[in-house]
């Protein structure tokens, strides 16, 4: 496939981006060089290939989930510079 000046506009108009002089040169080279590694990836013959589901055979083994009590709120308040009966206070972030 030939990248052509007007591919580069329409996919620059799409992507809102501008390629002037240069840089326009520059992506139409990326952009062959790209589409030449497709063609290349094509070619490669793939009919006994099992598709990949994971990318390695390790198994991901998870603890179970479960809530315990570590501190206690009466040992968490006890270091708070402020507080107020149950619950740390703060500086004042937002007005309104």
């Amino acid at each position: 496939m030939k990248i052509t000046e007007e591919i580069i506009d329409h996919i620059a108009h799409l992507s809102r981006l501008e390629f002037e002089g240069e840089d326009k040169k520059v992506i139409i080279q990326d952009l062959e060089r790209i589409v030449g590694m497709m063609d290349t990836l094509q070619q490669i013959p793939t009919d006994d290939v099992q598709p990949l589901i994971f990318m390695t055979e390790e198994f991901n083994a998870l603890r179970e989930d479960t809530a315990e009590v570590s501190l206690t709120q009466h040992e968490v308040l006890k270091n708070a510079p402020k507080k107020d009966s149950d619950y740390f206070r703060i500086p004042k972030v937002l007005d309104k």
